[in-house]
């Protein structure tokens, strides 16, 4: 008898829990392509969105590597560095090597937990078993990277930690020295001038971009070469900026604004962009420019060039909205994004596994829909320079405790659960955003009304819902209904991808002119 129950004990174990961690998960792959931009003056933009700033552009006929894609949207390697485009303007092309998501780290790679009570999970996953914890400095053995998971040796055996926590050094690699500083720029120091100024690995427009400073910091200056300047910009993290957008100090005098350009031309690429007499958007209009046309670039004037005109006159123009060759590196400009930086958001798609949620006049599974929105949403957030945790990536029942317990346990700035609507009544339209605290309520109406201006969606107001994932945290924390499958017409319309890619751009919105204020 002790022996059934025994073995029955054993069968509801192995039924419950799936053999979690019996066997690692093959890695997805992915195919490495090449793409041909089909269109000139395709613009290149720090993430997956309109409300990302261009970085660059691209010529019709440029072949570039494609890292990786959503719905509307490709991730590239371009010359000038990594950035996103419009997915429908680019051709593309599947070599026949396939690549895993990450490349595998060597076996003999180790990596240092860079947090305390990391979590070490039997499978790349937060519904992972948790089988142990690390401690800040602890060292690692990296057998692998897969999405957003490291694969260690615990005790001997597989198992996985969040990249995020961990530090991989791989085989042969050198701890740098601190650099020393040149005998000429002894107590030198650098003011940053441009908005936002990015730093590079190497000193030269080529260089891998590793980060980017703000205007109004100051920092030791190291060295120069070729208008090149290498500073400190984090600590024990050293990086080359263009000199032209630091303001030196040195034995109390100051650097000229007006900086003297040479060998450099920029491109418009916007119709109808405003070349002014003076450096300020304040400065009277002279001549209205169109995507393409060409100019000299005589000076920069903190983030203003100024060009030389047809008729031998001189015009500036704002550095963020054309592109620019030579010398002269690009003035960038901070969109949206600089809010979200290094904020933590918890996206909670809606249902998942048993649980389908509503289902559509047509068949549409909330489950899938939500998923599908929140993984657009994700891409944008990440882009940004946050940290986006996703409480499912999967079609898997996660209970509605663990959702709240996800948005505590990481300590979210916003944790966001996204969901589609359903009535009897299949007139009823529209977006419905939910708070259940007082204090939830700016960010609920922040992200409605971004969300409706982007979407166009009938308004059906910010309100009090008495729902778990609310109600049960002390995080900031909103439900988003985000249109009525229970509508013939909406169920269409929010599965499409003109919704998807403006309900996501709306939410990314809502958010930065939350954390804005």
């Amino acid at each position: 008898m002790l022996k059934k129950r025994a073995v029955f004990f054993l069968i509801c174990l192995i039924l419950l829990f799936g053999g979690i961690g019996l066997a690692p998960v093959p890695a997805k792959t992915k195919q490495e392509n090449k793409g041909t931009v089909s269109t000139d003056g395709l613009r290149v933009r720090k993430g997956p969105g309109t409300d990302f700033q261009v970085i660059g552009s691209l010529d019709k006929g440029q072949v570039i590597t494609i890292l990786e894609t959503n719905e509307n949207w490709a991730k590239v390697q371009t010359s000038f560095g990594v950035g996103w485009v419009a997915k429908e303007y680019i051709s593309v092309q599947t070599s026949n090597n396939a690549i895993t998501d990450k490349p595998a780290a060597s076996k003999n790679n180790t990596g240092k937990i860079t947090v305390n009570s990391l979590n070490v999970r039997s499978s790349p996953s937060l519904h992972g078993s948790i089988i142990g914890k690390f401690q800040k400095g602890e060292e690692v053995t990296v057998l692998s990277q897969r999405g957003d998971w490291t694969e260690i040796s615990f005790s001997g055996k597989s198992a996985w930690v969040s990249n995020e926590y961990v530090l991989v050094e791989k085989k042969g690699s050198k701890k740098k020295s601190t650099p020393q500083v040149s005998s000429n720029h002894a107590g030198v120091t650098g003011t940053v001038t441009a908005t936002t100024l990015t730093v590079r690995d190497k000193g030269n427009l080529n260089g891998k971009i590793i980060g980017s400073v703000s205007k109004g910091e100051s920092f030791q200056i190291y060295e120069e070469k070729n208008n090149w300047a290498k500073i400190e910009w984090k600590p024990g993290k050293f990086g080359w900026v263009a000199n032209w957008f630091l303001k030196k100090t040195e034995s109390g005098s100051n650097r000229p604004d007006g900086i003297i350009v040479k060998n450099s031309t920029l491109t418009i690429i916007h119709n109808g962009t405003n070349l002014r007499k003076g450096p300020s958007i304040d400065s009277e209009i002279i001549y209205r420019a169109n995507q393409g046309e060409t100019f000299q670039i005589v000076s920069l004037h903190n983030d203003w060039y100024e060009i030389l005109l047809q008729n031998g006159a001189t015009a500036f123009v704002a550095g963020w909205i054309v592109s620019v060759k030579g010398n002269a590196p690009q003035v960038e400009k901070p969109g949206a994004e600089m809010y979200l930086k290094n904020k933590t958001i918890v996206l909670d798609p809606g249902h998942g596994g048993r649980d389908n949620g509503t289902t559509g006049i047509r068949g549409t599974l909330e489950k899938q829909v939500t998923l599908r929105t929140a993984k657009l949403l994700y891409k944008r957030i990440k882009a940004s320079g946050a940290n986006v945790i996703l409480t499912r990536n999967d079609d898997t029942y996660i209970p509605l405790s663990s959702r709240v317990s996800t948005a505590n346990y990481h300590n979210a700035d916003a944790f966001i659960s996204i969901h589609y609507d359903s009535i009897k009544d299949r007139s009823v339209r529209g977006i419905t955003s939910y708070y259940y605290h007082l204090f939830q309520k700016p960010l609920a109406e922040s992200v409605h009304s971004a969300t409706i201006s982007q979407t166009k969606m009938k308004d059906r107001g910010v309100r009090f819902g008495d729902y778990h994932v609310l109600r049960e945290t002390n995080k900031n924390a909103i439900l988003l209904e985000l249109g009525y499958l229970s509508n013939p017409a909406e169920e269409i319309f929010v599965t499409s991808g003109q919704y998807q890619e403006s309900v996501s751009s709306g939410i990314f919105q809502g958010l930065a002119r939350y954390f804005k204020q």
